[in-house]
């Protein structure tokens, strides 16, 4: 039962710069509303290419590793930017790709939101989304 989400906002900050907002991976901390921390262990170029994200929810506490470059991800998060007058359109995209066992890990890990897998990513894009365009546009 594979999901797909995206969700769309115009920053009024040019393409370069929210590139490089959104591919600093520790600063999704400031935006997530599940994501806390995030720890980079492998660096290509100056680059994070590989680290662990830290999550929480209500009391529910887990972490993922995470590749910024992955053959076979159970998920896939992803960020389009495109022009627009004043700024920039951002989408972020979450593809489902975990199979039942994920699943099942998933609501031993994260409590009762594992069901509502969809629902809480669209929630929490929104507000990372949000909370991306007020940094952005205020600095």
């Amino acid at each position: 039962m594979p999901a797909e989400l995206a969700e769309s906002i115009n920053v009024g900050a040019p393409p370069a710069d929210v590139y490089q907002a959104v591919s600093d991976v520790k600063r999704m901390a400031r935006w997530s509303p599940e994501c806390f921390a995030a720890l980079v262990w492998s660096r290509r170029d100056g680059a994070p290419t590989r680290f662990v994200g830290l999550n929480r929810r209500g009391l529910w506490v887990w972490f993922t590793t995470c590749q910024v470059v992955a053959a076979r991800p159970v998920s896939r998060w992803s960020y389009r930017l495109a022009p627009v007058d004043g700024g920039t359109e951002v989408t972020e995209a979450w593809l489902d790709k975990r199979g039942r066992g994920a699943h099942i890990l998933g609501r031993v890990f994260t409590g009762k939101v594992a069901r509502e897998r969809p629902q809480a990513n669209r929630e929490g894009m929104r507000t990372t989304l949000t909370r991306l365009k007020r940094e952005l546009e205020t600095s």
